[in-house]
């Protein structure tokens, strides 16, 4: 295996490029997006290469999202952090308009940044093994990457959900909602990987090698009744007297969460029907270097990533707290 962070090949008529930060589960640096960027870029028009295909080095996980602390070491350093998160936005636009199919093997965990490199793509492959989810809010930032964009377009409430609780979403219900479109059984990734590097006809191999996906577990219905209201407040309110371990599950989270982001996140989603992916992505990096000046995005990295305290010292403290005033001058253009 390369040193390298990001391997690129182009055999069988397949460009593949392998995340190849296992240590650090793929956490995407600026050399990484760079990388993936300039091989999109030289396939574009190369007739050499008929498909994309996108893999990972780590048995645990896809991209465990961006390399977030490096970031937070700009922003205590007084240094501009926004190249990074122009450089990682223009490569997701371009996985996005690609002109021929780009497959994502999903075989671990995917959130943040990988959700960028996989969920744009043509082919969304997942296994038992999936676990997708933008937990953003937990750091006082929110989903990137164009996922506004995509949790804007889910079934009803269930881009709230995951935006602003950063829940975690299983095979099952990634196909059910859309956000995947295919299921191979872990054991047979590294087949359909082999036989697509062999040049194999794309849809053949993947009905070849899929097997019967899990159960959605989802409950969409309630879902949808919760997440899909109008208004933070009024989400909070119906989730306080909601049954069930969903819905345990993120008020626990939405108890850790940043209440800046939470409103935030909210708002962002219910732009996004109304706005190309282009305009998301624009918003987005607005937007995020709105929060990543503010404190609590230090601290939700020192909590979560670094001191693994788990206990963030947001400021407010609670969604109660919170001064939609501000958050409407976050949200400004």
């Amino acid at each position: 295996m390369s040193d390298a962070e990001i391997v690129t090949t182009v055999v069988g008529g397949t460009g593949h490029i392998e995340l190849n930060r296992p240590k650090a589960l793929n956490a995407l640096t600026s050399d990484m997006v760079h990388a993936i960027d300039e091989a999109l870029q030289a396939w574009e028009s190369d007739d050499a290469v008929a498909r994309v295909l996108i893999t990972s080095a780590s048995p645990k996980a896809f991209c465990a999202g961006g390399d977030i602390r490096a970031i937070r070491d700009q922003v205590v350093a007084g240094e501009d952090f926004t190249p990074f998160f122009r450089d990682e936005y223009d490569m997701n636009l371009r996985l996005a308009e690609f002109p021929k199919p780009v497959v994502a093997l999903i075989d671990g965990v995917n959130m943040g940044g990988g959700v960028g490199v996989s969920i744009h793509g043509s082919h969304r492959v997942v296994s038992e093994k999936a676990l997708i989810a933008m937990p953003e809010v937990a750091i006082g930032f929110l989903p990137d990457v164009g996922a506004t964009h995509i949790l804007g377009r889910l079934p009803k409430g269930v881009g709230e959900l995951m935006g602003m609780t950063a829940a975690r979403i299983g095979a099952g219900d990634a196909l059910a909602v859309g956000l995947a479109t295919h299921f191979v059984p872990s054991a047979a990734m590294a087949d359909v990987k082999t036989a697509l590097l062999a040049g194999r006809d794309l849809d053949v191999v993947l009905a070849e090698f899929a097997g019967p996906a899990p159960a959605p577990t989802l409950p969409l219905d309630a879902i949808a009744e919760v997440f899909g209201l109008g208004a933070v407040p009024e989400i909070l309110s119906a989730l306080a007297t909601t049954e069930g371990a969903w819905a345990d599950t993120a008020r626990e989270q939405l108890s850790t969460a940043c209440p800046t982001s939470v409103f935030v996140t909210f708002g962002l989603i219910q732009e996004s029907p109304n706005r190309t992916l282009a305009q998301c992505l624009a918003e987005e990096a607005v937007v995020g270097a709105r929060l990543v000046r503010r404190p609590d995005f230090v601290e939700g990295i020192r909590a979560v990533l670094i001191d693994k305290t788990r206990d963030p010292k947001f400021s407010p403290a609670s969604v109660n707290d919170v001064d939609e005033s501000e958050i409407e001058t976050i949200l400004g253009s």
